[in-house]
């Protein structure tokens, strides 16, 4: 037996596979496994439910629903400021819609996008504005929606990491004009593969349900060049047995995040996000920062100290955006209009968060790190 087992980065969390069989051979009798089913149904009732929200349509994956959120609200043609520290689905989305995305930095304390840095960059061009709730930490919707509706731009917020997470008891989902969710294997709540979109209004969740189901209005009408995003009946059986468990594996992780927090506050050279006045969070990722002048070695060198021990973090997110060949010519990809995420991004490590990890687990990884 391996004295050493691997500490992965994250874990899925994984419904009980017989209450998940009873599910199937539901879906096996109904004969009716995709387009709307019954599970697909409840699913987003209860989403609604413990989101605190009142329309959702889901998708099968996280990234259409990014796609299909420029699509709802009309934007055909300009610019979208957003952001260069997410995952790649973020600006392809907008690629994909065949507008622009223009990047502009983020804040140091919340690696979400710097509302100053927005302003400075609408112009007559700019249709949207494209924040992310990174690492499911709140951006500053105030202030981003405030700038919004003053210049006349719609704001889609991607919060893939975001799910559950609410300010002053409200969810953090009811900012801007769409939000979207994934619920891919390595997040909080997952349905293996999935996403939402979640929108203010019967209208306009009517308009994302037809753009999903490839722009069918009735039977024999199409009224948009829509997509096939439906989420089947067995993901989402699988998702709603996992809605019944997700507080338990948040609950988890905040104790892993307060383990790290006391052991890593007084480590000279590492920074890490503390949690935020009136926020509830959902405890999806754990980053650290490292500066490597005061903690005496680089992120990549205590990045692969930690491979070497069996514990696989993840410099996420390394490189930029605005490093890959997509997107690495565009003028707002120019490192000097973005110093604060090229620091960033040259300092994270996200440790393993999940909810399976042991008291022996979160020991080991901090031995690791404190013990220089």
């Amino acid at each position: 037996m391996d004295s050493n087992p691997k500490i992965l980065v994250t874990s899925p969390l994984l419904p009980d596979l017989k209450e998940f069989n009873q599910y199937l051979e539901q879906i096996w009798e109904s004969k009716w496994i995709t387009n709307n089913g019954s599970f697909h149904k409840q699913l987003e009732k209860a989403l609604a439910e413990y989101l605190g929200v009142e329309y959702i349509s889901v998708f099968t994956n996280g990234t259409l629903p990014l796609i299909t959120a420029l699509q709802a609200l009309g934007l055909t043609k300009g610019e979208v400021i957003t952001t260069p520290y997410s995952f790649v689905a973020t600006s392809h989305s907008i690629w994909w819609n065949q507008l622009t995305p223009v990047f502009v930095d983020i804040e140091e304390d919340t690696c979400g996008m710097d509302p100053a840095k927005i302003v400075a960059a609408i112009t007559p061009n700019t249709v949207a504005i494209m924040p992310v709730h990174c690492y499911g930490k709140p951006c500053k919707t105030k202030e981003i929606d405030a700038i919004a509706k003053k210049h006349g731009l719609k704001v889609i917020y991607d919060a893939a990491h975001a799910f559950g997470v609410k300010v002053n008891d409200e969810s953090i989902l009811n900012a801007g004009d769409i939000s979207t969710l994934s619920f891919h294997a390595t997040k909080v709540y997952n349905t293996i593969e999935g996403g939402a979109l979640v929108c203010h209004s019967a209208e306009m969740k009517h308009q994302i349900d037809n753009l999903k189901n490839f722009g069918f209005r009735g039977e024999v009408t199409v009224e948009a060049p829509g997509i096939n995003g439906k989420m089947d009946e067995v993901r989402a059986a699988y998702g709603l047995l996992n809605l019944q468990q997700v507080d338990a594996a948040i609950e988890a992780r905040q104790k892993v995040a307060n383990a790290y927090r006391d052991s890593l506050r007084n480590v000279k050279g590492i920074r890490f996000f503390d949690d935020m006045a009136g926020v509830r969070h959902n405890y999806s990722y754990f980053p650290i920062f490292v500066d490597a002048e005061q903690y005496g070695m680089t992120r990549d060198d205590l990045y692969e100290k930690m491979k070497s021990q069996g514990i696989f973090g993840r410099r996420y997110f390394y490189p930029l955006i605005t490093a890959f060949d997509p997107y690495k010519d565009y003028p707002s990809a120019a490192a000097s209009n973005l110093p604060v995420a090229n620091k960033v991004a040259d300092q994270v490590i996200c440790l393993p968060m999940h909810h399976e990890l042991t008291d022996d687990d979160v020991k080991r990884i901090l031995s690791v790190i404190v013990n220089r």
